[in-house]
């Protein structure tokens, strides 16, 4: 496939989600935020049953491999995640076949639906999985705190780093032929930012509440720092660095 076909099917695909009603991108950004919380809670798993923890290589390649479950769930069952469509809606703007307030309404109903089904995933998780005793609430405090514990600044550069790479991943995924290239795209990609510890929006939204339900040591000033910062600079780094710069060299000649 060529960039110019990637692009065009981006195009397409940002139209086709633009043009949806209200109610069915709210219940698809639910979904999908329900169903990313199992990458942190297989995290916890890790950290409950192994005998090491951050900083010990194993364990940090297998917490980055399990980190990729939800977007495998989300991204392969095209639920709507808000880093993927910093690309995807972006595309259609810079076309001049969307607006901004067009983009604005994806966005906001996405991004709802997303921080809604992180919560009510959050509250299932936290009230019922320490009874099968495979989590201990210990690991969810480890991996908010692992989050949280930076400078307000690392926050948003990390946090564009973490949707940069998104935006190449749903490039990536639109060019590969079939599901299992996708799938390993998908684990390439998003363990790549488990493994950097970057702070992506929706999968840490999850994070972050499971150690503020769990742990005194997460507070709600934690919370809002590492959500309004690490969204803003998700949507920067997909934005600019894939969906800008990729539509640039393509409708410029690159075929």
């Amino acid at each position: 496939m060529t960039s110019r076909n990637i692009l065009g099917s981006l195009l397409d695909s940002g139209l086709h989600e633009m043009n949806r009603e209200r109610s069915g991108l709210l219940l698809s950004g639910l979904s999908a935020g329900l169903d990313i919380g199992f990458g942190p809670l297989m995290m916890a798993v890790i950290l409950t049953l192994s005998p090491g923890g951050f900083g010990d290589l194993t364990t940090e390649i297998l917490l980055a491999s399990v980190y990729s479950i939800g977007f495998m769930f989300v991204i392969l069952g095209r639920s709507e995640l808000f880093t993927e469509h910093t690309t995807l809606a972006v595309i259609p703007v810079l076309d001049g076949q969307a607006s901004f307030r067009q983009l604005g309404r994806l966005w906001g109903l996405v991004y709802v639906g997303n921080l809604v089904g992180g919560l009510l995933f959050t509250l299932l998780v936290t009230l019922l999985m320490p009874e099968l005793g495979v989590v201990e609430p210990q690991s969810f405090e480890t991996i908010a705190l692992k989050l949280v514990d930076h400078d307000l600044p690392w926050l948003f550069v990390g946090g564009v780093f973490a949707g940069w790479l998104m935006g190449l991943l749903a490039w990536l995924v639109t060019a590969a032929q079939d599901t299992t290239a996708r799938l390993l795209l998908v684990l390439i990609v998003t363990g790549t930012i488990g493994l950097l510890h970057l702070p992506h929006s929706i999968a840490g939204n999850v994070e972050v509440l499971f150690g503020l339900v769990v742990s005194d040591a997460i507070t709600l000033a934690d919370y809002a720092g590492f959500l309004s910062l690490a969204t803003l600079g998700n949507a920067f780094g997909g934005a600019v660095f894939v969906a800008l710069l990729k539509y640039g060299h393509v409708v410029r000649g690159a075929d």
